[in-house]
């Protein structure tokens, strides 16, 4: 599995509603991940859909950049994604911590492969 072109990954993560990421910041980081996932049309040629994770391929393992385009949503391709990561990892590593950070239009995705949230216990955070 490998990640999507650098052109794909930034419309992708623009006409899917994430934020957007600079060409530099987008070459420096989609080969660094630990596993990637994307989608292709059939008809068009178009990807239509990615998924990355990061790691340090042991015990943690963080999934990112989760994004299907508006028009293919709805169709089991964020599904097949997030089930091609969780292969990977499970193939490495049955009992692996993994996580992510669920924007509210992918909670229900996550939900259906086994992530809960983790509130008041354990919360996520980041720098500013």
């Amino acid at each position: 599995m490998k990640p999507p072109t650098v052109d794909d990954f930034l419309r992708l993560r623009k006409e899917s509603g994430l934020s957007e990421r600079s060409r530099e910041e987008a070459e420096n980081g989609i080969n660094g991940g630990w596993a990637s996932a994307h989608v292709i049309h059939v008809e068009s040629g178009e990807t239509v859909g990615m998924g990355r994770v990061i790691s340090d391929g042991g015990w943690y393992f963080h999934i990112i950049d989760m994004a299907v385009l508006p028009q293919h949503q709805r169709k089991g391709i964020g599904d097949a994604i997030m089930a091609a990561l969780l292969r990977e990892i499970d193939a490495v590593a049955p009992n692996a911590n993994v996580n992510l950070l669920a924007d509210p239009p992918g909670r229900r995705l996550y939900a259906r492969h086994g992530f809960a949230e983790t509130a008041p216990d354990v919360i996520g955070m980041r720098r500013v």
